[in-house]
């Protein structure tokens, strides 16, 4: 369960600046250690939210010609939708020559009429050279909450590594040549679980909304939970906030990345060096939701707990000079995982106890009380296994979702 939120916002004017901004931008190829720096991103015409957004890296090898129809799932509603894509980990530019949005049907078939091309400063054709990223101009109309959104985009020119979201636990398509515009499947049989390019997606809601980005791994990711079924737990979240009367978020970024840790790089950037891109620069975004360290605990050699919590530390201190407050969640039971040790619990207890107990974060989801056996408070409990002792499985997901305090997200700048 959470506390009563504590907003602690050090650079409350320029972070609620940053919240109403969404516009074109590039950014610089991340290295090693240094975090990402966040896309320069002129004002926009009203207050853009994040609806939608997945976490970069790199994905292997991109390909000229293809085109791909990638589906996502809409938390909040609202106009002048706008999509960022993302040649974040690109060693080359890439071209997008034709890039529409348009809602889902079923399989990689439209909704007939619904889908539109999106331009960029007002021209059709983007380059983002290699480590940049470019938001397209708004789109009149209204995009629902809670729909399937197909973003399609034809890239005529790429070569190098390829940016992209691995782990989608969503069905999007790929195809050959252009095809972006059509609204019917013919074109798109090529299967993928993964998203490319395209890392965010905003619309202007009503007024005062916000939204939280959740900083994660692979249970945040949904690894275990049904695919095609938004069933991670940050969807489970989302319709929690769609269904509330009493909270002003209702926008939920899902940045979490498979194997992910707070400390190192690893498979992704580690959180200390993403967080800016994923999580500060998205429009809207009021509260990071930390839900991150088993991967580190039980790495080889693991995290001390002083380690983690300096790292934690780190986080909370960059999220308030933002201007927005950090929400702690701690970290789940794994016992039966093949890496789990008596070691590696005591530095879990030890990290758990600091989550809980040193006020450093401005509210606290307690995870591990909600998803630990009655038995064992080392194992997960078994109603909510996913099979393999460390992920939950769609029951353990919403549960983690019904966990947390509506209200210890409404905090951060959007209080203003």
């Amino acid at each position: 369960m959470s506390r009563t939120a504590r907003p602690r916002c050090r650079a409350v004017l320029a972070a609620l600046s940053c919240c109403v901004a969404l516009g074109c931008g590039t950014g610089t190829v991340p290295q090693g250690g240094r975090p990402s720096p966040p896309p320069s991103a002129p004002r926009a015409a009203g207050p853009s939210v994040v609806t939608w957004a997945s976490s970069a890296g790199h994905v292997g090898e991109t390909a000229a010609g293809r085109g791909y129809r990638l589906m996502v799932r809409t938390s909040v509603g609202g106009s002048g939708l706008r999509v960022r894509l993302s040649n974040a980990f690109g060693d080359q530019p890439v071209t997008f020559a034709n890039v529409h949005a348009g809602l889902r049907r079923g399989g990689a078939a439209l909704v007939p009429g619904s889908n539109r091309r999106l331009t960029f400063g007002g021209h059709r054709s983007v380059t983002v050279p290699a480590g940049g990223m470019v938001y397209s101009d708004p789109l009149p109309g209204r995009v629902p909450a809670g729909r399937t959104l197909a973003v399609s985009m034809y890239v005529p020119r790429a070569a190098g590594a390829l940016t992209g979201h691995w782990l989608a636990m969503q069905t999007s398509y790929k195809t050959v040549g252009d095809h972006a515009a059509e609204e019917s499947a013919a074109h798109w049989k090529q299967r993928t679980g993964s998203w490319f390019y395209l890392d965010a997606v905003a619309v202007r809601p009503h007024e005062k909304t916000g939204a939280v980005a959740a900083l994660g791994d692979s249970i945040t990711d949904g690894w275990h939970s049904t695919t095609d079924r938004n069933r991670r737990w940050p969807d489970f979240l989302a319709r929690r906030l769609r269904e509330s009367t009493g909270t002003r978020v209702e926008g939920v970024a899902n940045a979490g990345i498979a194997a992910n840790k707070v400390l190192l790089d690893g498979p992704g950037q580690s959180a200390l060096n993403r967080v800016q891109r994923d999580a500060l620069s998205l429009p809207g975004v009021r509260t990071v939701f930390l839900f991150q360290g088993v991967n580190d605990i039980k790495a080889e050699p693991g995290a001390t707990g002083a380690g983690l919590i300096a790292g934690y530390r780190r986080l909370i201190d960059r999220a308030h000079a933002a201007g927005k407050c950090v929400v702690g969640a701690t970290i789940a039971p794994y016992k039966g995982w093949q890496e789990w040790d008596p070691a590696g619990e005591a530095v879990r207890r030890q990290v758990n106890a600091f989550i809980r107990d040193s006020g450093e974060f401005d509210a606290v989801a307690d995870f591990d009380r909600v998803l630990r056996s009655p038995d064992d408070p080392e194992r997960i409990r078994p109603a909510f296994d996913g099979g393999d002792h460390l992920h939950p499985d769609d029951q353990g997901m919403r549960a983690m979702a019904d966990a947390v305090d509506l209200d210890s997200l409404d905090c951060g700048a959007g209080q203003l």
